[in-house]
C-alpha cells in the first residue's frame, strides 16, 4: 500500500495585523513548529455508589502552546519594535494562522500571546530565536 504521508515542508505561520479587515503576513524564516494541539481537561466525578473505578467527565478545551524557532533577522514580523518581541514585551494578543502544505490546504486560525522570546547567539552558527505562543480561545480549521 502506498504511503499517505505528507511532507510538512512549506508550512506557513502567519501573524495578523489587528486591522478591521485583518491582513496576515508570513513570519519569515520559521524553522520547526510544534503545535497547536487540542487538550481536553477532565474532572473526576467518582462517587460512593459508583463501580469502584475512577470516573471522569470532559471539561474545558484549550489549544495549548505553539513553539517554533526562527532565523532571526529583525524583520517586521520578528523585530524589537514591531514584531514578536514587541508583542511579548507589550502583552499583545494577536491572531495567527498556520497553513499546512497539503493538496487540500488547511488553515488553522487562533489567537495567542507571545509568552517567550529567547535569542540564541552561537559562536559558529546563525542568530536564532525560540518563540512560544500561548493560544487563547478556539482553534478553527478551514
Amino acid at each position: 500500500m502506498p504511503s499517505l504521508a505528507v511532507s510538512s515542508y512549506g508550512t506557513l505561520l502567519k501573524i495578523g495585523d489587528g486591522g478591521g479587515s485583518e491582513v496576515f503576513t508570513t513570519i519569515g524564516e520559521v524553522r520547526d513548529i510544534s503545535g497547536p494541539s487540542l487538550n481536553v481537561g477532565t474532572e473526576e466525578v467518582t462517587a460512593h455508589d459508583g463501580s469502584g473505578w475512577r470516573e471522569f467527565v470532559p471539561t474545558l478545551k484549550e489549544i495549548g502552546e505553539i513553539t517554533f524557532e526562527i532565523n532571526f533577522n529583525a524583520a517586521a514580523t520578528q523585530g524589537f519594535s514591531t514584531g514578536l518581541y514587541n508583542d511579548a514585551a507589550n502583552k499583545t494578543k494577536r491572531n495567527f494562522q498556520i497553513v499546512l502544505p497539503t493538496t487540500s490546504a488547511k488553515t488553522g486560525s487562533f489567537a495567542a500571546y507571545v509568552t517567550a522570546f529567547e535569542l540564541t547567539e552561537p559562536v559558529e552558527g546563525v542568530l536564532r530565536a525560540s518563540i512560544t505562543l500561548q493560544g487563547t480561545g478556539a482553534l478553527t480549521w478551514a
